[in-house]
């Protein structure tokens, strides 16, 4: 599976849902994937029992991705296997042994998350038996955007066997800027903060935001 270098229309994430009014609005305008954040230190943080009730409302087209920060990859792979999610992403300190230890146990697409400040901190994860990389400015939540340039160099980089890794652009994507973010070839978009006001999923927003990954060109 190779990185959408082509770019639209480009797939999209929406994280940190955490109430019924997200999961409905999630269904009405169709993300391709849905973040649970099961991180306690974040204020989208929903609890393994809310999510699987969540999970069951959840339209079955659209993914569900848990969110894990330094979680025991046990407890990843039995949310797996009890269908409360359809991805596993790590963002916190895991190590290519972790993911090799999930892929060991189970047979999910796993997404691990990385820090940006340059390309090599993208092509450390290439050896990795990681299905996606989600490329943030930190630890996540931040709201803040790394230099996207680095995607691009790490396109270049792969260019020639294009067996680059597909990627989640992650980081401060808002109105403001998905269109910009829609132009750098990665797989998908995913963005948290950008689809809220006040602290909670805008639903006009992320009807916005969707219509804007799916449909440009």
């Amino acid at each position: 599976m190779s990185l959408n270098v082509c770019g639209n229309p480009k797939k999209i994430k929406i994280c940190g849902l955490k109430r019924i009014e997200d999961i409905m609005a999630a269904n009405n305008y169709k993300p391709d994937f849905i973040g649970f954040i099961f991180f306690t230190k974040s204020k989208r943080y929903v609890n393994f029992e809310d999510a699987a009730a969540l999970k069951k409302i959840l339209d079955e087209n659209i993914k569900a991705v848990g969110v894990f920060v330094n979680e025991d990859i046990n407890t990843c792979v039995k949310l797996y296997n009890e269908k409360v999610i359809d991805y596993i992403q790590l963002h916190g300190d895991e190590t290519k042994e972790d993911i090799k230890k999930i892929k060991a146990s189970c047979d999910a697409p796993v997404i691990k998350a990385v820090s940006v400040k340059s390309v090599n901190d993208i092509l450390f994860w290439d050896d990795s038996l990681a299905d996606f990389l989600l490329l943030d400015s930190g630890s996540g939540g931040s709201g803040e955007s790394f230099d996207w340039s680095a995607l691009s160099d790490y396109v270049k980089f792969h260019e020639e066997k294009d067996d680059a890794k597909p990627v989640f652009l992650a980081g401060g994507i808002n109105l403001s800027n998905i269109k910009e973010a829609i132009k750098y070839p990665s797989y998908a978009l995913d963005l948290s903060g950008g689809a809220e006001t006040d602290g909670l999923k805008d639903s006009k927003k992320m009807e916005e935001l969707i219509k804007i990954a799916h449909f440009s060109n």
